[in-house]
């Protein structure tokens, strides 16, 4: 599926890290939201964007964002990623890849999300979209500049 900046923002279902099920419907009325999709826990450049959300995390509360991080990982992979890193923000387990598909984030040939974030509103639109599978700093510079925008 191709998204654009203006879509509406799929629906979807998926466990997360804190326990339970994360669905993008019942969390649109709490600010906008931060869902980057990356390929895999522990990697270099996963790391690395994790760690910079983590890092721009304060800032963007501020600007009342929420971040979210999926991959085809696993919820027990999930935690030690999530903990090892000190990451204060849920991952969610997208393990068949059906979601990722839905937000064209889904590279089929190896089993994974492709490198994608999305910042979505309250209403359930799409504001801002940034696809670079080589550039984690890409994803965190371009969410930090849109909370600054909209704070």
């Amino acid at each position: 599926m191709k998204l654009n900046i203006g879509d509406e923002a799929p629906d979807f279902e998926l466990p997360t890290t804190a326990g339970g099920t994360f669905r993008l419907a019942d969390n649109l009325n709490r600010g906008n939201l931060v869902l980057y999709f990356y390929p895999k826990d522990f990697t270099t450049g996963c790391t690395a964007e994790a760690c910079g959300f983590r890092d721009a995390f304060a800032d963007l509360r501020k600007s009342e964002m929420r971040v979210l991080g999926i991959s085809t990982d696993s919820i027990e992979t999930h935690m030690k990623f999530k903990e090892k890193y000190d990451l204060p923000f849920d991952l969610l387990s997208d393990s068949n890849g059906d979601v990722s598909g839905l937000y064209g984030a889904y590279i089929r040939l190896f089993k994974i999300a492709n490198r994608v974030t999305f910042i979505i509103d309250g209403d359930g639109k799409i504001v801002s979209m940034t696809k670079n599978l080589f550039s984690p700093k890409t994803h965190i510079s371009a969410a930090t500049s849109y909370s600054t925008q909209a704070g």
